[in-house]
């Protein structure tokens, strides 16, 4: 199991959250996913270690930025 922190700008309510979730939730691997939208920290849960590229897609897919965590 891998764990992996980011952070993402641009959300401003529990449906950014929500999208943020579902979309990084798509990436092959990943187990689960916690997005703190005060801090905008989001925690990756996977399988094995992810490529950071899925998830800023994932992220820029779902209308946010990934920023360099």
């Amino acid at each position: 199991m891998s764990v992996s922190t980011y952070t993402v700008t641009g959300m401003t309510c529990g449906h950014c959250v929500g999208t943020v979730t579902s979309e990084i939730g798509k990436v092959t691997g990943v187990t689960g996913v916690e997005v703190e939208l005060a801090t905008g920290k989001v925690t990756v849960t996977s399988d094995s270690p992810l490529n950071e590229t899925l998830v800023r897609d994932a992220v820029e897919e779902a209308g946010y930025e990934l920023v360099a965590g």
